[in-house]
Parts: structure tokens; C-alpha cells; sequence
């Protein structure tokens, strides 16, 4: 993502509390000086919710006058004057904004999502006055006429291009009619996608299923009976409640027998934004795409997703769906199969029905277990978040010599959350690095990697970065510690591949480093990390019974490991009919005219495998495309896929554990950002160009391809 307020970029996914501080105001206010704290981290304990809106104000105003600075300067407008002053400037401002909208995401409350109603329009106000001034543009412009005079390097070369792409991209030159229509967008864009994003927390808070009956737990895991109980008692009420949040929803959707309660929680997860209350999100839907393509038009593209993909690795509509048709070629023969298995081995338990969403997960972990002999809750025991994190920090030191220490004097937003500080190979300081686990009602669902600071060089010092790991893993319970399934301790994985691209950056310009890269290269370093989930050798290591400290068996171990394709074929189906969904938003021509359940099941049509539920959707829930930063990318996570598969190919060709192959990685990935274009950067790592090969092959989609 973009953290260079000046040159931003849609957000992975994703920015995002209250705290109980002292209030601080005017010259006291902490967020206007600096941080005086260990590694210049946020002062979390210091900062009062009241300290936002007046200090967000003052650096903008401040940023101003470094705006004006640069407008002042009577010197020809070159690289150094103008370009590297941009990047610079707006540092306190862009940290500010971070700091404000990574919690609103992460510890949230009634108050800072007002709060960010006032705060957004005024950034997207002031962002609209940096890339519409016209003074500035002609610099800007006068620079990259004559670029070829300044021998610059690679990485200046891709600031300079990024900067004047980033102003023609944000209206620069428009015409003034249109300059004001496209401030009047913008400001509304911020809002609507704010809007969007609280609606989807508020209706995730607001269902609960509260179960009395015990007959209506049959078939639950000790485990999520247990963490039932004690949310129930966490509001004062008898018996059992299951909430939408995910740790709580997918065990009672795997294992729950009461069919009607699994289809009232799918109904409920899968129609959040879409009752027509005030928290529906269909109008935002239509609204936000109708904007987004006026946005487009002005700006001269036919469509949102012609805008968007002119700066991605796959650079046009064309290539985006003829990518995700083949994919969906070559997967939906297998998902089929699936589908059939699946519903004959329903039926073989008695299932006089049609397999409907909320009977799949039930019957497919059934299946899972009957074929693999492994379910979640057999693996579950085994994966107890304290050695699972340990387990990752030690492959981290095993690929690339880095060590992290615990310092609990580093404050934190929330006393659920740790803070590291993580040493390179000689002892030299590399980064902070927040681990946040656990669900709660203040926090967004999924899990994200940001950054608080990103990574940069000035006047001969490396700033180093400060980032964040964000999950909604299941909670520890009065008996049991946290206890993760296999996806989850892959999804710990993901993360972490995210955060040591933040983690190894090694560039000059802010605005280059961490993962400010093209949006379908941000997910190889994340998703190169999973494929460790399948190595044995350090399963072995990460693999302890909680309880009696045994190692988990060989067969067990070999089972997880023979179970990893299984359904895979489904899994690419679902992920494609996001994209497709995706797709079909971004690449209209004109409003939207139809209901949004309409429109969404002619996009999906080529994917689904199950009958319509009324009154469930994607759309009125998916936050990637509608607040975060997927809009028009959503198919990027297939995309990385490729990469990442072919990329591991190199690993397993020297050994997994290379460390040559692994520092070779850093070198030309991790460390890299958006310095070069991605695809060279790739070619440097690997040798050559991806190819899709790798990927069908790893998941077992390879007989039937077309």
C-alpha cells in the first residue's frame, strides 16, 4: 500500500479505536512532536482520541507551507528540487493519517468511525489541492521533459514516472469544469467507502445466535462450545452464543447437526448489508460504482478497470479475463467432481436433499476426515499459537539470519497486542514488528499486514519500518490456549510474508518502499510463505500437543500434507467468482440500473455450483472492492499466485531451506518495493518470465486442462 500521502495508491486491504489516554491538546497534543519513544514508535499510551482531528488539521496546514516551499523555488524545477521534495514532504501528516486509519480498522469505536467521517474529506480535500495545482504539475511536468539530462537511477527514474503518473492519474490535467467534478467525486468516494466498511463491522456485531437448548450443539467441538459459553457469560446471558466472527462461524458451520441453525448463520454471514435497514449497503454499492466510473470517464478511460489496470502487471481488461477464464477452465471440471462427491456422500449419510452453501462445509469436513483421516479439530490440539509463532520467527531466522525480541516497554494500542523488535543477521535493528491475534467487536474481520511507519533513507539515516500483523484467530478459553487449524497457521504465514516485505525494505523514497508495489505483485511475497505449511520438516518442529507436549504423529503430519489439494478445484472456483464479481463491477459503461442481486448473479453465473439463496450476496459485504484496496484487483491474488508457485519451484529445486535461494528472494524482491517494475524484478529472482504451470500442477489441476 501507499503510504506516501502524496502519492497513494487504493489500500491491500484494509487501513483501520479509542483509547483511554489523557487528554492532550494545542502545543501538548503528542501526535504534532515527535515521537520521543524507543524506535520512534507511536506513542499509543499518550495519544487521546481528541488529539486526531486538531492534529490532522495542523500538519496539513504545515504540509501546505512545504507544498508552497517547493512553489517558491525560483531554481529550474529538477529531480532534486521537486520530485524528491514531494516524496519528502507531508511525512507527519501521511503518519498521522496512518496511525488514525490502521485503528479504525484494528480497535475501532462508535467515536473514531465519526471521527474519520470528518477526517477522510479533509485529507481527500487536501490531496485534491497537491495533484490540481496547477503550478505544481507544470514542475513536475518540466522535470520528466527532461528526465534524460539528470542520469538518474533506476529508483529515481520509477519516482519520477510514479510521481507524474500519480498527478495526470489524479486529474492534473483536466479542465477546471472537470477538476471541480472530480474534487466533488473524490470527497464522496471517501465518504461512501467509509460508510460502506461500518456497515459491514456493524452488521457483523449485530447478530448473535444464542443457543439454550444443549440438544442444539450436537456434533461442536468441545472447543467451540467452550468459547460459546464464555462469550455468552461475557454478556451476561445463559448458554451458548456463536457470532458471525469467523473463529466463532466456520466450526459451527464444519460441525454443527442442526441443519436449520447452519442455514440461519449462513443466511446471517452471507447477508450482512442487505436488509434494508439503515446499515443495507445496496445504494453505496451503485453509488460507489457509478463514481468510480464518472472518475473514469474524466480522466479519459472507458471504464474503472481500464483506469486501474493501466498501472498493474496485467495492464488491461483483456488479459485480466482471459486469465481468470482460463483458470476457471481449467478448475471448474474438477470442482464439478467435487461438488458430486460431496453430494453423493450426503446422501449416503442419509441426506435426502439438495446440497445447499450451509450443508458444505458440514459434509466436506466429514468427507475430509473419512478420506484423510484429518479434520480440524484432530489437527487443532497440535497448533497452539505460541509455537506456531515461534515456529515462523525461527524459519524466518533459518531463510534469512534475522532474530526478534519481545520488549513489552514498546506501547501498544490494545493489551491484546505485542510488540518485537527484529535484528538482521550482524545485530544491526531492522523493524517493529505488533502482533495483534484475537477477535473482538472493535476490530474488522479477515487479517491484514500494514505498516505504522514505512521504510525510507535520509540525510545518510535508514528509517526503519514499524509494522503490523492483524488476525481474528480463535481465542484462548478458560481451559485451552489459542489452538489454530491448518488455515489458520497458513494465514499467519500469509501475513508474515507481508510483513518481512515491509520488514527487508531497503530503499530511499518512502513512496517506493515496503509493499507500495503494482497491486497484483503485493501478494507473492505473502503467498510464497504458505508453501512452508506443506513442508513436513518444519511442521515437525511447530507441531506439539498442547497438553501432553508429544509430537504430532507421522501419520497425521502425512495426512495433513496428502489432504492439501483436496477440493482444490472448489477453492479456485470460489476465489474466481470474486474476481469475475470483481470484474464485472469495475468494467461497466454505464449506472447500474438493475438491483444489485441481479447484477451479481450474471457476473457469477459461469462459476456457481449451488442453487441462489435469496437475500444473500457477496457484494453487499466485500470490503476488498468496495473499501479497501481490490477494486478491479481482485483477480491479483490468483495472479500471485502464479508467481508464487513458480517462484517456489526455484526453492524446492536448491531446497526449501536455502538460504542462498532465500537471500536471493530478499534481495531481489523483499528489499526492492516498486524501485523497478515488478516483472524485472521477478526475472532477476527467477531467471525468466512466471509461467502458470507450476500452479495447476501444486494443485492438482492438471488432467483436465483444456
Amino acid at each position: 500500500m501507499k503510504n506516501n500521502f502524496l502519492m497513494p495508491v487504493l489500500l491491500i486491504m484494509i487501513i483501520l479505536s479509542s483509547f483511554n489516554c489523557s487528554k492532550k491538546m494545542g502545543s501538548e497534543n503528542v501526535l504534532l512532536s515527535d515521537f520521543n519513544t524507543i524506535r520512534n514508535v507511536v506513542p499509543f499510551d499518550k495519544i487521546s482520541i481528541d488529539d486526531y482531528l486538531p492534529a490532522v488539521d495542523s500538519l496539513i496546514k504545515l504540509t501546505r507551507l512545504e507544498i508552497d516551499e517547493i512553489l517558491a523555488n525560483r531554481d529550474e524545477p529538477d529531480f532534486v528540487n521537486t520530485i524528491e521534495a514531494l516524496d519528502r514532504c507531508g511525512e507527519r501528516l501521511n503518519r498521522v493519517s496512518i496511525i488514525f486509519f490502521n485503528l479504525v480498522g484494528a480497535n475501532t469505536s462508535d467515536t473514531m468511525q465519526q471521527l474519520a467521517q470528518q477526517i477522510s474529506p479533509m485529507l481527500t480535500e487536501f490531496q485534491n489541492d497537491v495533484f490540481l495545482n496547477d503550478k505544481l504539475f507544470d514542475k513536475v511536468r518540466t522535470v520528466c521533459q527532461k528526465k534524460d539530462q539528470y542520469n538518474l537511477n533506476p529508483e529515481q527514474q520509477m519516482l519520477l514516472d510514479e510521481t507524474y503518473q500519480s498527478f495526470i492519474r489524479q486529474g492534473a490535467n483536466l479542465n477546471e469544469e472537470d477538476k471541480k467534478k472530480f474534487r466533488e467525486i473524490t470527497t464522496e468516494l471517501s465518504r461512501l467507502t467509509l460508510i460502506f466498511d461500518d456497515n459491514v463491522l456493524n452488521e457483523t456485531n449485530a447478530f448473535q445466535l444464542h443457543i439454550t437448548d444443549e440438544k442444539d450443539l450436537a456434533g461442536l467441538p468441545e472447543n467451540a462450545v467452550e468459547a460459546a459459553a464464555l462469550t455468552a457469560r461475557s454478556k451476561d446471558l445463559d448458554g451458548w452464543i456463536f457470532t458471525l466472527q469467523y473463529p466463532s462461524y466456520l466450526p459451527f458451520m464444519q460441525y454443527a447437526d442442526n441443519r436449520d441453525l447452519r442455514e440461519q448463520m449462513y443466511k446471517a454471514y452471507s447477508s450482512k448489508g442487505f436488509h434494508g435497514n439503515e446499515r443495507d449497503n445496496r445504494k453505496n454499492i451503485k453509488r460507489i460504482t457509478e463514481l468510480r466510473l464518472q472518475l473514469a470517464n474524466i480522466l479519459g478511460y472507458e471504464t474503472y478497470a481500464d483506469y486501474v489496470l493501466e498501472r498493474r502487471m496485467a495492464e488491461n481488461m483483456q488479459r485480466v479475463n482471459a486469465f481468470l477464464d482460463e483458470l476457471l477452465d481449467a478448475s471448474m471440471p474438477f470442482a464439478k467432481k467435487e461438488y458430486n462427491e460431496v453430494q453423493e456422500y450426503a446422501k449416503s449419510l442419509g441426506a435426502d436433499f439438495q446440497l445447499m452453501r450451509w450443508d458444505w462445509a458440514y459434509y466436506s469436513e466429514k468427507l475430509k476426515k473419512e478420506k484423510f483421516n484429518v479434520d480440524d479439530e484432530m489437527t487443532r490440539p497440535y497448533f497452539q499459537l505460541e509455537n506456531v509463532q515461534k515456529g515462523i520467527f525461527e524459519l524466518a531466522s533459518t531463510l534469512y539470519g534475522i532474530t526478534f525480541k519481545k520488549n513489552s516497554k514498546i506501547p501498544v494500542y490494545h493489551p491484546e497486542v505485542t510488540a518485537y523488535e527484529i535484528f538482521d543477521r550482524d545485530g544491526s535493528f531492522l523493524a517493529v514488528l505488533y502482533t495483534d491475534f484475537f477477535p473482538r467487536d472493535s476490530k474488522q474481520g479477515g487479517a491484514w499486514a500494514t505498516t505504522y511507519r514505512n521504510q525510507f533513507k535520509i540525510d545518510g539515516q535508514n528509517i526503519r519500518p514499524h509494522a503490523s500483523m492483524v488476525f481474528n484467530f480463535t481465542k484462548p478459553t478458560e481451559t485451552k490456549p489459542s489452538l489454530l487449524t491448518f488455515d489458520q497457521v497458513t494465514t499467519f504465514l500469509h501475513e508474515f510474508g507481508h510483513a518481512l516485505h515491509a520488514v527487508f525494505s531497503d530503499c530511499t523514497y518512502s513512496g517506493l518502499s515496503s509493499f507500495n508495489v503494482y497491486w497484483d505483485f503485493v501478494e507473492l511475497p505473502s503467498q510464497i510463505m504458505e508453501n512452508f505449511a506443506e513442508q513436513k520438516e518444519w511442521l515437525d518442529k511447530i507441531a506439539v500437543h498442547y497438553k501432553t507436549g508429544e509430537p504430532i504423529p507421522d501419520t497425521l503430519l502425512d495426512n495433513i500434507i496428502e489432504s492439501r489439494n483436496f477440493q482444490s478445484g472448489y477453492s479456485f472456483v470460489r476465489q474466481i467468482t470474486f474476481g469475475l464479481n470483481d470484474m464485472a463491477w469495475h468494467s461497466i459503461t454505464s449506472p447500474v440500473e438493475v438491483p444489485v442481486e441481479v447484477f451479481e448473479r450474471e457476473a457469477i453465473a459461469s462459476t456457481e455450483l449451488f442453487p441462489p439463496v435469496e437475500d444473500c450476496l457477496i457484494s453487499t459485504q466485500f470490503s476488498h472492492i468496495f473499501s479497501g484496496g481490490y477494486a478491479a484487483g481482485y483477480y491479483s491474488y490468483k495472479w500471485a499466485e502464479v508467481l508464487e508457485a513458480d517462484a517456489f519451484s526455484l526453492f524446492k529445486e536448491n531446497g526449501v531451506f536455502d538460504q542462498a535461494t532465500a537471500q536471493s528472494f530478499r534481495d531481489n524482491i523483499l528489499s526492492k518495493g516498486a524501485t523497478e517494475h515488478p516483472l524485472e524484478l521477478y526475472k532477476r529472482f527467477r531467471g525468466r518470465e512466471p509461467k502458470i504451470d507450476a500452479l495447476l500442477e501444486n494443485r492438482g489441476l492438471v488432467e483436465e486442462k483444456i
